[in-house]
């Protein structure tokens, strides 16, 4: 079976540059997935976890900036934005929006190849923290426990998946649908079941949260920085 370096997602509405680059990026032994709009490109991130995903700014329906915007808070898959205009504005409005990169058409498919390259040999470096501390708590993902002033708790696979998200992204609010998503469990009172486990854990004093708090008419956000 081959190997591939990583998978990319391209999102394009010329037929022409989506084939283009996957046959570019084919041969430079990327796996390849193409959207030829932004709805279609939703769902596909939905169900297959990217590497990387070049998307064009202007699109019908909804734009690449928009598709950033939203998806962002959502993913952590680096995006690299192509826009035909390659304005000041345009590409410093795609940075603030949380693109990782951008390419201005026409470009060389060669260039596009490098960006990647370099992108996803940042993202490789930024390893993902399995292990932390703070105050007399430690959370060990790798061994599945929880070790609160000196006791001992396991923890299961669904709530490893949310500490592992929490605790990458600290400070970060997620909501009930993101979390459902995340553990594959649509109903929010089972949700709020789980999180109330985790507290029962990490928390000195459950009923009143210091770190794993809800964030009224949002969802729930896990402080430890």
């Amino acid at each position: 079976m081959k190997k591939y370096k990583a998978h990319v997602l391209i999102v394009d509405d010329d037929d022409r540059i989506r084939e283009l680059v996957k046959l570019y990026l084919n041969d430079n032994n990327y796996l390849v997935t193409t959207s030829n709009s932004a709805e279609d490109a939703k769902k596909k991130v939905e169900i297959i976890k990217f590497d990387l995903i070049v998307l064009d700014i202007m699109m019908p329906g909804q734009s690449g900036l928009e598709f950033t915007y939203e998806n962002k808070k959502k993913i952590q898959t680096p995006i690299i934005l192509l826009t035909a205009k390659g304005e000041p504005s345009e590409r410093i409005q795609g940075l603030e929006t949380g693109a990782d990169d951008y390419l201005s058409k026409p470009f060389e498919p060669k260039e596009l190849v490098l960006r990647i390259k370099n992108i996803l040999e940042k993202t490789k470096n930024i390893s993902q923290k399995r292990v932390v501390s703070f105050s007399n708590i430690n959370i060990d993902l790798n061994k599945l426990l929880i070790i609160n002033n000196s006791k001992e708790y396991k923890i299961n696979n669904t709530e490893k998946k949310i500490l592992e998200k929490m605790i990458n992204s600290p400070g970060q609010t997620f909501t009930r649908e993101e979390i459902g998503k995340l553990i594959s469990l649509s109903k929010e009172r089972s949700i709020d079941v789980i999180i109330t486990r985790l507290r029962k854990k990490i928390e000195f004093d459950p009923k009143n949260p210091k770190y794993l708090q809800t964030i009224r008419g949002e969802g729930y956000v896990l402080w430890i920085e």
